[in-house]
């Protein structure tokens, strides 16, 4: 059987992260999205792959190639405008020969649950509970099939929510021939499966019991947090005399843990990184390939992409910082209020009463410089000595 996975959106909601690449490359433990539902799709069986792709679709093509390293055969559609679901998976009716698998880019769900999902022969939803329905699809069920869809109500009848994860009939290509364009312009796959709920078969599901999903970015580290607590110890690098390392923390090739360093895992750490001398690791925390993390830096809790430098004397908690950033000497990262409630982004309440800051690509700052809670910021901003930071900073901005 094949799947289908929807890789084509840049993901609003998770600028500035997605200045430059696709949602389904933000790292995750140090592996991309895309990577971590490939691996679980692989390892219920499937080994026939196609990748819809679109935004900065030459980051996924280039990183995943055909598929070897995995195993498995990746094709490849491009869908140039971004007219919805329906209409990626109308670009793909050529290559589908029978029952098909789809599944959103941008959600983590489990090999168990994929597994159950093939002994399917109806078209089926996955769907799971949740506790907050806000920018879900909500679905209404009755003797086990779907009888309608909610979208991103404010008052949804049930807290049963789509999970993204469909097994397909051929017959699903009818509905999609009769989608019509919505109000945004697009062929949502919603429409398609409520023309499914007209027929005798009518819209299966089935309930799931593993499922990551990713909207904002800092759901990035509540993400990150459950992958890391898979890490298994391994040292592929050098660690030098006085260094303590424990629970469990994975150290990539070419990397030097210099004397002094404490780590506590679940950590890992990427390929040809300087750690130390004299830092603090805590747990949860994911460095990529080529990072530096200097003498008296604390880290905690945060995702740093790949070439970015904390140097001296820093503490970055409960953050994420893209790739190729450098925090001057003495620059601090808030995450937590005075008042102890929770932490609120561009009006958005994260829910987390613990959050850093969001930093996009070759964001600097200078020595001394201050980030309050929640800070967003774009990428190439320049910020400079002393200064104190809060809320959402525009890209490109310079700010003494």
């Amino acid at each position: 059987m094949k799947a289908v996975i929807l890789a084509a959106g840049e993901g609003n909601r998770m600028r500035p992260l997605t200045h430059n690449r696709p949602k389904v490359m933000l790292p995750i433990a140090n592996k991309p999205i895309l990577e971590h539902l490939l691996i679980e799709a692989k390892e219920a069986g499937i080994t026939e792959f196609i990748f819809i792709v679109g935004y900065c679709d030459e980051q996924v093509r280039s990183y995943f190639g055909k598929g070897e390293k995995w195993g498995v055969n990746i094709a490849y559609s491009e869908q140039r405008k971004q007219l919805g679901t329906a209409d990626a998976l109308r670009m793909v009716e050529n290559m589908m020969d029978g029952n098909f698998l789809v599944i959103n880019g941008d959600v983590v769900v489990g090999r168990e649950d994929i597994k159950r999902l093939l002994d399917n022969s109806n078209n089926t939803m996955s769907v799971i509970k949740v506790e907050d329905s806000r920018d879900l699809g909500i679905v209404e069920l009755d003797e086990g099939k779907v009888v309608n869809i909610y979208e991103k109500t404010q008052h949804p009848p049930t807290l049963m929510a789509n999970a993204g994860l469909y097994l397909f009939t051929t017959e699903v290509y009818e509905a999609i021939s009769r989608t019509t364009k919505s109000p945004r312009g697009e062929y949502e796959i919603t429409d398609s499966l409520q023309l499914l709920m007209e027929t005798a078969q009518g819209l299966h599901y089935q309930e799931i019991k593993s499922w990551l999903d990713i909207s904002y970015p800092w759901d990035l580290l509540s993400v990150n947090e459950l992958m890391l607590a898979g890490t298994e110890s391994v040292n592929l690098g050098d660690v030098e005399e006085n260094v303590v390392i424990k629970g469990a923390v994975a150290i990539g090739k070419g990397t030097v843990i210099k004397s002094g360093a404490y780590i506590v895992g679940p950590v890992i750490i990427g390929e040809d990184c300087e750690i130390g001398p004299n830092c603090y690791l805590r747990p949860c925390t994911a460095i990529g390939d080529g990072c530096h993390i200097g003498a008296a830096v604390e880290v905690k809790n945060s995702i740093i992409m790949k070439g970015s430098k904390i140097p001296h004397h820093n503490y970055v908690g409960d953050s994420v910082i893209g790739e190729q950033c450098n925090l001057g000497a003495g620059t601090k990262i808030a995450n937590l209020r005075l008042d102890k409630k929770n932490i609120l982004v561009a009006g958005i309440d994260t829910g987390r009463r613990k959050l850093g800051a969001i930093i996009g690509d070759r964001v600097e700052t200078g020595i001394n410089a201050s980030i309050n809670v929640g800070s967003m910021i774009g990428n190439n901003t320049f910020i400079g000595p002393g200064v104190v930071v809060s809320g959402v900073i525009l890209p490109d901005s310079k700010i003494f």
